[in-house]
């Protein structure tokens, strides 16, 4: 065996399909198109959600409810969390880039501090936003918030 005689694998090399040559080849006049029909058009592309011509889903579905623009989108970030994070880390000032260096949040994401847990020692945290019973439980511990 050498170069001159090697051949492909049995069956993994197919001669392609010659369409639109003429009668004689079985694959002429309609060229695999079938007979009329949007499908049989040059420029054929079916549009999403295209259902043949019947009132597509989301047009036969009722519309509801609105998106607000001025929506403003906050990460959530419980007292036990900062808590922890406190005592890992041996902090007394708490600021949003110390919860981005662990983890807690996105650089870019606004973060809210909720009430859910208890705070053991005096932290001075600093967020976007606190929920009343979170900035009363902070000041209780004998803490400070600072809003951003």
């Amino acid at each position: 065996m050498d170069l001159s005689n090697i051949q492909p694998a049995i069956g993994s090399v197919r001669t392609r399909k010659r369409i639109g040559r003429g009668p004689g080849s079985g694959k002429g006049g309609t060229s695999t198109r079938g007979h009329k029909g949007a499908k049989s058009r040059s420029g054929y592309s079916r549009k999403i959600g295209f259902e043949g011509g019947q009132m597509p889903l989301q047009r036969r579905l009722p519309k509801f409810g609105f998106k607000n623009i001025n929506r403003v989108e906050y990460k959530a970030v419980n007292l036990d969390v900062l808590d922890s994070l406190a005592t890992a880390k041996n902090l007394d000032k708490i600021t949003v880039g110390d919860m981005v260096s662990a983890g807690i949040i996105n650089k870019k994401q606004l973060v809210k501090v909720l009430a859910n847990g208890a705070i053991t020692r005096a932290l001075a945290v600093e967020a976007n936003a606190f929920s009343a019973a979170a900035e009363k439980a902070i000041v209780d511990a004998g803490g400070s918030i600072t809003k951003l």
